[in-house]
């Protein structure tokens, strides 16, 4: 039996690459552009080293029963519910973590920790897996082929497999049946100059603040000031992985 594959093929790949250099869109890196957005201040260079995206959580601010980040990262990506929660795609989530000494139970919300040394990227066998210059952890949907390797890899289970066919999909995130994805720190406000991700916009709006985003490597940034006021910890410090995603009050 045949299976028609909906990933295009090479020559659609360097017609859309010859395409986007004429209309001013700049590649980053697979599947990733900076788009020429009038009035958003875009840089025209692409992702760099010399940041370093990343986020702190407060545990203690992230209040019960609250979803508005969830809310929002589904409502920016154009992720939508079928009915089955099992394998609906989930980029953010709320857990609780129980100390089974103390027995004190912590909420928090849970993403892609974007590691500087992912282990997704590691086990993706066609390098659709990939980090960014610039720390940010993403899938190129076109070299996916729904192994789903990085998903057994990944110590956060941060990332989500689409089963369904999409449809009205959100300009902000293309997306594909078949493939793999996860948070991506919403890249496309990044590579359009804003600095504030939809889940830390929500929490805000609620006022609970318990989100904050920012540049790691900028020691003037409100996150590397924030980190030097308050003691944080990684999820699973021990596996070394460096990830750019803290909580503090955990």
């Amino acid at each position: 039996m045949s299976m028609k594959s909906d990933q295009p093929d090479m020559n659609r790949r360097k017609l859309l690459g010859t395409t986007l250099a004429a209309s001013g869109a700049v590649v980053v890196a697979p599947g990733v552009l900076l788009h020429g957005v009038a009035g958003a201040g875009t840089a025209t260079e692409g992702a760099s080293s010399k940041h370093r995206w990343g986020m702190l959580i407060d545990a203690n601010k992230c209040a019960d029963g609250c979803s508005a980040c969830v809310d929002a990262c589904n409502q920016e990506h154009g992720l939508t519910s079928h009915g089955r929660p099992e394998t609906d795609a989930q980029w953010i989530r709320t857990v609780k973590l129980r100390d089974l000494h103390t027995g004190r139970e912590n909420r928090l919300v849970m993403m892609c920790q974007h590691c500087e040394t992912p282990p997704c990227v590691d086990v993706c066998p066609t390098g659709a897996s990939f980090k960014r210059a610039d720390g940010i952890v993403l899938v190129d949907r076109h070299r996916c082929i729904g192994c789903r390797y990085c998903m057994m890899a990944c110590p956060y289970k941060a990332r989500s497999f689409v089963h369904e066919t999409l449809e009205n999909q959100s300009i902000n995130q293309p997306r594909g049946k078949g493939c793999v994805e996860g948070c991506t720190l919403c890249v496309h406000r990044i590579d359009r100059g804003e600095l504030v991700t939809a889940c830390q916009e929500a929490c805000a709006k609620e006022g609970h603040n318990a989100i904050l985003f920012g540049d790691l490597n900028d020691p003037e940034s409100d996150l590397s000031e924030a980190l030097r006021e308050h003691n944080s910890q990684q999820i699973r410090a021990d596996l070394k992985l460096n990830t750019g995603v803290r909580y503090t009050n955990i």
